[in-house]
């Protein structure tokens, strides 16, 4: 199931988590991608995809920004859902603000 953060945010996995972390994990990818909608010409829209392994408590975060039509990824895993969400993001800032 897709959620969406305001027009240009996409979350996909993310239904199972509960409301006092999703408050915290808008938080974050707001940031994330107001800073992006602020400094990156072209910017379409910011996609998460959360995927939980099972029995291992990992979360794997695949994060998706598109730029002109063109795709900059950024995944992690990480056993803590606010770090794996921050570092995949992170990659993503990491190629696009050179």
């Amino acid at each position: 199931m897709m959620m969406e953060l305001g027009g240009n945010i996409e979350l996909n996995g993310f239904k199972e988590i509960e409301g006092s972390e999703m408050i915290i994990l808008k938080k974050i990818i707001g940031n994330f991608a107001r800073k992006f909608s602020d400094h990156v010409e072209g910017y379409e829209k910011l996609s998460l995809h959360l995927k939980k392994s099972e029995g291992k408590n990992r979360f794997e975060v695949q994060a998706k920004l598109m730029i002109n039509q063109k795709p900059v990824n950024g995944e992690t895993t990480e056993t803590n859902l606010f770090v794996a969400v921050s570092e995949a993001l992170k990659k993503v800032e990491n190629q696009i603000m050179k």
